[in-house]
């Protein structure tokens, strides 16, 4: 003999479909329920179906990412206070960039305060002797370097501390 609880758990999704009587009668087993009447059955009185509606709501907006950040940005070469030897101006230029510079955004130089034309894409920029030129202040023994991360747009991202470095040309007596 099954327990009430466990013809009602069967009943219970066809209760919630049929919405009819549902007729109670007695066997030799105990309890038998159906939805068709016979000799001796009983209407069950029923409660209304407990039915929950979920109604679609309005998308939940996912959670804004973090905006993306450069965790690290350096002028690595030429070292703080360094000396590189160039008679034509010409050296190259590494860069420290973690993460590693996303698509889009690009690199600027400014040396001895002037922005360099070039708009770089890699971390290792070759300094050419017409960007020395352009941009050095020749009566300086002393000259700084900076560098700075742009997106597409032109908004700067982060700029790295100066660098201080002098330059070492060989001349002849």
């Amino acid at each position: 003999m099954r327990p009430l609880w466990f013809v009602f758990a069967v009943l219970a999704p066809a209760l919630a479909l049929a919405q009819g009587t549902i007729y109670e009668s007695k066997d030799k087993a105990g309890p038998v329920f159906s939805d068709q009447p016979s000799p001796g059955a009983k209407p069950v009185p029923l409660p209304p179906p407990n039915v929950i509606v979920i109604e679609p709501g309005t998308p939940r907006a996912p959670a804004p990412a973090a905006p993306f950040a450069y965790r690290k940005f350096a002028v690595v070469a030429p070292e703080p206070q360094g000396t590189i030897h160039s008679n034509t101006g010409a050296f190259p230029i590494k860069l420290a960039v973690e993460p590693p510079l996303r698509k889009g955004d690009i690199l600027r130089v400014k040396l001895d305060g002037n922005l360099l034309d070039g708009r770089y894409t890699a971390p290792d920029i070759a300094l050419t002797e017409a960007d020395w030129a352009a941009a050095a202040n020749p009566d300086n023994v002393e000259h700084r370097l900076q560098a700075a991360i742009l997106d597409a747009s032109g908004k700067l991202l982060i700029e790295s501390a100066p660098v201080s470095f002098y330059v070492h040309r060989a001349t002849r007596k």
